[in-house]
């Protein structure tokens, strides 16, 4: 079955280096690439003279001299952290340390749903959650700077407690979204249970397209540069997915490892592991909407069915 987007995989990453990418805005990323993180993930520092950093990163020697670097000689006033991914947020804390800048997100970290009795949270560990913002942004809710100013568009999904950013202000380079992980130009967001929600992912997909801007920096790897066409292209994806995990079980299919196995027969076996908690994912969401069924709460290993 043929995904209807096209991924841009082209990126380099210029460790240590900051990359001027916008008036006002440039990246730096950190050497942590994996088959998660693409090349690494992405720092972004918005402003001039006074600025803020979004998603510092993981606790990583190289990447903080290489933040600090980049910051001398200028004021950092705000962190912000678009979600409590390890590699993500826990440079915050040092970095807050080292300036005195004000940290700000969404809130700490949160499962989607609570577990269901036995269940484990098999990304417990990529979780930092001992971040606690020293701002809960709320949806919609402005932070401004020195000529420069973020506004929170709260996109859960992926994580509970994920947000990406609009650039606004005095250095506004017209429609700027830091997405995040929401959406990524290299590949589609990991959405696993109980961290993640698909029904949330759906939403969040719909309220971005609602919105007009003209180009995402995400959390990982380069642009997205034709931001409604993708997100329709990712909508369509999802869907995709869906309607191969429903055919699935129509065929006989009742474990989420077998399902797996076919619709990602493509896939790089060391993401086998996410692709069936995204299955898991968008069983629960069908199982919410009356469509599919199994004995107890759903989980990775339990047996499904259509209604």
């Amino acid at each position: 079955m043929a995904d209807d987007i096209s991924f841009d995989l082209a990126f380099s990453p210029s460790y240590g280096e900051p990359v001027t990418i916008a008036q006002g805005v440039q990246r730096l990323t950190v050497n942590n690439p994996s088959p998660f993180t693409f090349h690494g993930t992405n720092s972004y520092i918005v402003g001039t003279s006074s600025v803020a950093v979004i998603d510092p990163g993981p606790e990583d020697e190289a990447h903080f001299r290489a933040l600090m670097a980049a910051l001398e000689g200028r004021e950092l006033t705000h962190i912000f952290v678009s979600h409590t991914h390890r590699d993500h947020s826990p440079l915050a804390a040092r970095l807050k340390a080292e300036t005195g800048a004000i940290t700000v997100a969404e809130g700490p970290h949160r499962p989607s749903r609570p577990l269901h009795q036995g269940e484990t949270n098999p990304f417990a560990e990529s979780a930092d959650s001992g971040f606690e913002p020293d701002i809960a942004l709320a949806d919609g809710e402005t932070i401004e700077g020195d000529g420069w100013a973020l506004t929170a568009v709260h996109t859960p999904g992926h994580t509970a407690n994920h947000s990406a950013f609009a650039l606004e202000g005095a250095l506004k380079d017209s429609g700027i979204l830091f997405s995040a992980d929401h959406v990524m130009a290299w590949a589609t967001t990991i959405v696993a249970p109980p961290d993640g929600s698909m029904a949330d992912f759906m939403a969040s997909i719909e309220k971005l397209l609602a919105r007009e801007d003209r180009i995402f920096f995400p959390g990982h790897g380069g642009p997205v540069t034709e931001p409604r066409s993708f997100l329709r292209g990712l909508r369509t994806h999802r869907r995709m997915r869906e309607r191969a995990v429903l055919e699935r079980i129509r065929g006989g299919d009742r474990l989420i490892t077998d399902m797996v196995k076919a619709i990602y027969a493509r896939t790089d076996p060391r993401l086998h592991g996410a692709a069936g908690l995204s299955v898991l994912a968008h069983l629960e969401d069908l199982i919410e909407k009356g469509i599919v069924t199994t004995d107890g709460a759903p989980s990775i290993s339990g047996e499904y069915r259509i209604v």
